[in-house]
């Protein structure tokens, strides 16, 4: 299992961090760009090319059911989950092949919405709640995948 980060634009680095110390997981950070990353064992910089999707294609080729990938992109959250790879986004929300289809049709929507001209008001505010609650699912998430790989039968 890794932890597999969209890193870029991801405002929760240091909770997955304290996450992954904890459970002893490996971190890829994937980015277009450079970041300054602390010295933890298992956490890897992993460089893409500056285009526009590449960090996208790299997470999508590498990640497998086993792993879980935390992006705030909703069609990247859609290519991982049609792969089998658990996603979460950074205020702790589950993708789930039953909910990605309304979210990309709302983010569609709400583009639709911007091109024609219309003001749509993006995301509120990341909070330190929300920093808590988001670390408090990635926690939860990762039990249920271990009790899973322990007990294949078992079923979330």
């Amino acid at each position: 299992m890794h932890l597999i980060v969209d890193a870029d634009a991801c405002p929760v680095k240091e909770q997955v961090y304290r996450v992954a110390t904890r459970y002893r997981l490996p971190i890829l950070l994937v980015a277009n760009s450079w970041m300054r990353t602390p010295d933890l064992p298992g956490l890897e910089l992993v460089l893409v090319g500056p285009n526009l999707d590449e960090a996208d294609d790299w997470i999508v080729e590498h990640c497998d059911p086993a792993d879980i990938v935390l992006t705030g992109d909703i069609p990247l959250a859609a290519r991982v989950v049609a792969r089998g790879a658990t996603c979460l986004d950074f205020r702790g929300g589950e993708f789930t092949p039953d909910s990605i289809g309304d979210l990309l049709a709302t983010r569609d929507l709400l583009q639709s919405l911007r091109d024609g001209g219309h003001t749509t008001r993006g995301p509120a505010a990341l909070t330190p709640r929300d920093r808590g609650r988001f670390a408090a699912r990635l926690d939860e998430v990762i039990q249920r995948l271990r009790r899973r790989q322990r007990s294949p039968e078992v079923d979330a």
